[in-house]
């Protein structure tokens, strides 16, 4: 519904250079550059001045970038209802997924129990992993979704949704794969001496809270940087292009494709499980009843 050479512009103005924007998207420099040059001549305006230190926004540029993400964001949700209408009147579960939250522990879990739904189907609406905007997306349980299967030790999540346990996953930390420790099978806390370990701000997370005591009482020699109070992909970009080290879970290794997981001597884990509305139909909550019966 939006042209998609924006999702480059915004990236190029984020990183400041074609390079870097490049490494963001996954394509090569050259293609950034071809997709810049045909959208300021697609649009007839100067969006951007190449300098020696990368590239700024002009004056046209800055108000198209805070157009654009306006923009695509509408876009994304506009179409996402669209769908989900199309479903409406239909016995079916709308199920949301991204990168981060993907819908496949929920599969595993309907292939359990769907001869209790025989009339039943799924529908898969896909969502951003966007820290500004996963909180709406959760207010969209009910609406866009009936479910989602994600990682929940957040207290802004549990204030706005139910959420059924439904397992843990490790915590673990992940590192480039030119990183010292990158070939380690497993490490051990005092391994991280001296380097400095990116993990979400404190006070949203018991169990991140408690973890961070823990490395500031006993720990001291690790630095801590904090990160916005939910991941998206800029958090993981962050740790390849810097050599930091993340803390991340162990259904999040294949994310991305630059970094190393690795397991830690620790027993520290967070819960997943399933999220639906405060005030879910019946079917909902007759699903939510079955899958706490089977677990």
């Amino acid at each position: 519904m939006y042209n998609h050479m924006l999702d480059t512009f915004l990236a190029v103005a984020d990183c400041g250079s074609f390079t870097k924007a490049a490494a963001h998207l996954y394509i090569s420099p050259t293609a950034v550059m071809k997709q810049m040059n045909a959208l300021e001549n697609h649009l007839d305006v100067k969006l951007v001045e190449r300098t020696p230190s990368g590239v700024r926004l002009t004056a046209a540029g800055n108000v198209i970038y805070r157009d654009a993400k306006f923009l695509i964001n509408y876009s994304q949700k506009s179409l996402a209802s669209a769908k989900a209408a199309l479903h409406a009147n239909d016995t079916t579960f709308c199920i949301g997924t991204s990168l981060l939250n993907p819908a496949k522990p929920f599969m595993d879990l309907w292939y359990r129990v769907n001869k209790e739904f025989p009339a039943y189907k799924l529908h898969l609406v896909p969502f951003e992993d966007d820290h500004e905007g996963i909180l709406t997306e959760i207010e969209q349980l009910g609406k866009k979704f009936d479910f989602l299967i994600g990682v929940c030790d957040s207290k802004e999540w549990l204030s706005r949704c139910n959420f059924l346990p439904l397992g843990r996953y490790r915590k673990m930390i992940a590192v480039s794969r030119e990183h010292p420790l990158a070939g380690k099978e497993q490490i051990h806390i005092e391994d991280l001496y001296g380097e400095t370990l990116m993990m979400v701000a404190r006070g949203d997370s018991g169990v991140n809270d408690f973890l961070r005591s823990d490395l500031e009482k006993h720990h001291p020699q690790i630095r801590i940087e904090d990160t916005p109070p939910f991941y998206d992909l800029s958090v993981f970009n962050r740790c390849a292009e810097t050599g930091n080290i993340l803390l991340t879970i162990e259904c999040w290794q294949e994310v991305h494709p630059g970094l190393v997981s690795i397991p830690v001597n620790w027993d520290y884990s967070i819960p997943y499980g399933l999220l639906y509305s405060f005030d879910a139909p019946d079917d909902v909550c007759r699903f939510a009843e079955t899958v706490k019966n089977l677990i």
